[in-house]
């Protein structure tokens, strides 16, 4: 088997735990296949790993292990079955969950999400690709699920040089499916949704927000109406907010599905909704921030940083006092320092005094895995006007 030579600086990064190495990094893959599993060796020739290797990706290598072991169906079979016993907790609480969360499930760049027993398969790799078929035929024999879908329409398969494509892979999957949080319902629909039919990773901010939300209420970015719903039993009424008109229309199905009358929703865009309810008087005891990325690169890190200030801004001054904000980020790039100085500064300019009450991450079944910050994206503050 052809073997990639790299760096020093890039065997040093695998061995302090990350798990990519970069083609800045790469000595020598003049034999190595797109798509295969390689062992990978130091400038001294001393092992560091397996890894799926890529020619067209800046992340050349993704790592798998650092034995020197036979990574087979057996392997495959095992880490699967790692996947699922790590989450058995949280198959007892709710039929939406994600199985496998690749990095950090050391299954580098692939997911796979259920729903209701029917599973959504991501591979974003080279790697990952070549072997789908194996994947597929041990996800059908380990785990009998009711339906298969690839979603592999995701950007970074194009910096992998890989098609982008969706559809059925195994099974009837239906068009739609019924799943339930916290005794919560909702219509997803997996094949023709953001991420793979819902926001599974914030599950359980869904429930911090829940014990804290109170009085009036606004959930702005509410995709689905995940938060506003969830909240709908602990405030007087909830307003959800999306520039999405068929999201609004998938929260206002989701409302009726739960018969929470006490919830509406409204096509805008968020910014001037907040500017056009700070104009007309309105106040809120709860407000809801989860907007999609702003940033997605070092470049745009800047430019990001002000779309979170503002909307952090107007959100304080639409706030009573004692209200709650709740606001989160999903951009990688935005760590969670950054984030509570954008809040603080989006309070000082709005001279409001922020208690922190809670700072959260991503649910457990998005875990983060220590030395690959990359898994570690989504941040959750709740906190608390108090004058």
């Amino acid at each position: 088997m052809a073997s990639v030579k790299i760096s020093t600086r890039g065997a040093k990064r695998i061995r302090l735990g990350h798990l990519w190495v970069y083609r800045s990094d790469i000595r020598d893959a003049d034999e190595a296949e797109p798509g295969a599993i390689v062992p990978v060796v130091d400038d001294a020739r001393n092992f560091v790993g397996q890894a799926f290797y890529s020619d067209r990706s800046q992340i050349a290598l993704r790592f798998l292990t650092v034995r020197d072991e036979a990574i087979d169906r057996e392997w495959w079979r095992g880490r699967l079955h790692a996947c699922a016993a790590r989450r058995a907790s949280i198959m007892k609480q709710t039929n939406a969950y994600r199985l496998v969360y690749s990095e950090a499930d050391l299954l580098s760049s692939l997911i796979v999400d259920v729903y209701d027993g029917h599973y959504v398969l991501q591979t974003l790799s080279q790697g990952a690709d070549r072997i789908q078929d194996q994947l597929l035929q041990l996800l059908i024999d380990e785990f009998q699920p009711l339906s298969i879908v690839e979603l592999n329409d995701a950007r970074v398969r194009q910096l992998e040089g890989l098609e982008l494509r969706s559809g059925a892979l195994h099974g009837d999957g239906p068009p739609e499916i019924e799943i339930a949080q916290h005794g919560v319902k909702f219509i997803v629909s997996p094949r023709a949704s953001q991420k793979t039919g819902a926001f599974l990773d914030q599950r359980e901010n869904y429930l911090a927000a829940r014990r804290i939300a109170h009085g009036r209420a606004l959930d702005c970015f509410t995709f689905n109406g995940g938060f506003a719903l969830h909240i709908a039993g602990s405030c007087d009424n909830v307003i959800g907010i999306d520039i999405s008109s068929e999201a609004v229309a998938a929260a206002e199905r989701n409302a009726q599905l739960n018969n929470a009358g006490n919830v509406t929703f409204q096509t805008a865009n968020v910014f001037d909704a907040l500017r056009e309810m700070e104009t007309a008087g309105e106040r809120f005891d709860t407000i809801i921030l989860d907007p999609p990325a702003f940033t997605k690169s070092r470049a745009t890190v800047k430019s990001g940083a002000r779309g979170y200030k503002e909307i952090n801004l107007r959100a304080l001054k639409l706030l009573n006092t004692g209200g709650v904000l709740i606001s989160c980020t999903c951009s990688y790039h935005i760590s969670e320092q950054m984030f509570l100085d954008l809040i603080a500064d989006a309070a000082l300019d709005a001279r409001r005094r922020l208690q922190i009450v809670e700072k959260r991450g991503q649910s457990s079944d998005h875990p983060v895995l220590l030395g690959v910050p990359e898994t570690h994206y989504l941040k959750c503050v709740i906190a608390r006007v108090i004058t």
